[in-house]
């Protein structure tokens, strides 16, 4: 008899420990993440971003290593941005604080797999979803003899890096540019290839694209101009970075973009970071922007 009464406890055991093991699996159990929609080439949710058809909101994660939060203004500039040249006005901020990953420069790899380990936000339903990162590390391939320093860089539809410390770094070298200045041009124009400019998902209305800088305006002034506020032919911003699976289509220099500032400043402008030009609104109007 307690033989039998063993026996019949340890099916029941064995019963509720496989009862329990399926539930894992069960309809309780939250749904797998579909990151592939954010997995896709820099340009690709171009349409998505600018108009309201497929998602009404915006949801933008800032992550950001520990005491390398962007400044409120230059996020507050970057929101303003977006409002003026998308449809979307829902749009919400989340900052996600990271440890430092302890390292002296960061590659695109190193970056995307910072993104893979750290991101939360992906599109659902009728929210897209944006990645920035803002690195407490330079890019692996700056010069900073020959004054070849990354700002920022896009590298997926809805991933970006900003190099915070270079930042930081380029902004002490004047006395009339600020931390926030060179963060919100940064932040403008590397959007600016998210929604798709130029020719890079949103197609040109009229051909002003720079040929001797992919992706970039060739009109004066413009915000998305290459040769002469983001660096020339022979610097970083106006040639794609290429590395095994990953493309930077805009890696941003950062001698130009001082020299471009401290002229505005010196000019007496009350606007010190550019706009974009006429061509490239058009271009955004064209693709279900503003």
């Amino acid at each position: 008899m307690k033989i039998n009464s063993i026996l019949i406890l340890s099916a029941f055991y064995l019963l509720f420990l496989g009862c329990s093991s399926s539930s894992d699996d069960g309809p309780d159990s939250p749904p797998a993440i579909d990151k592939s929609a954010n997995l896709l080439g820099t340009g690709d949710s171009a349409n998505d971003i600018l108009s309201n058809d497929t998602f009404t909101k915006l949801k933008i994660e800032i992550a950001y290593v520990t005491g390398f939060r962007p400044t409120p203004r230059a996020i507050e500039n970057f929101v303003n941005y977006l409002r003026a040249r998308t449809f979307k006005q829902d749009i919400e901020l989340v900052y996600t604080q990271l440890p430092s990953p302890d390292e002296e420069t960061l590659s695109l790899e190193e970056v995307a797999e910072l993104e893979s380990e750290n991101r939360t936000a992906y599109n659902e339903d009728d929210t897209l979803a944006i990645y920035i990162y803002f690195a407490d590390a330079p890019a692996d391939d700056d010069d900073e003899e020959e004054g070849l320093v990354t700002l920022g860089a896009v590298y997926r539809n809805t991933s970006m890096i900003i190099h915070e410390a270079t930042v930081w770094s380029l902004a002490a070298q004047s006395i009339f540019i600020s931390i926030t200045d060179v963060e919100t041009a940064t932040l403008e124009h590397e959007f600016g290839h998210l929604f798709g400019l130029v020719d890079l998902g949103t197609v040109p209305i009229n051909d002003h694209e720079d040929p001797d800088a992919a992706n970039h305006c060739d009109v004066q002034g413009c915000l998305m101009r290459a040769e002469l506020q983001f660096g020339g032919p022979s610097s970083k911003s106006a040639l794609a970075e290429k590395s095994e699976g990953i493309k930077a289509d805009c890696a941003l220099s950062g001698a130009s973009v001082l020299k471009l500032l401290d002229t505005k400043t010196a000019n007496g402008s009350s606007m010190i970071v550019p706009d974009l030009d006429a061509e490239c609104i058009l271009d955004l109007q064209s693709n279900g922007g503003r």
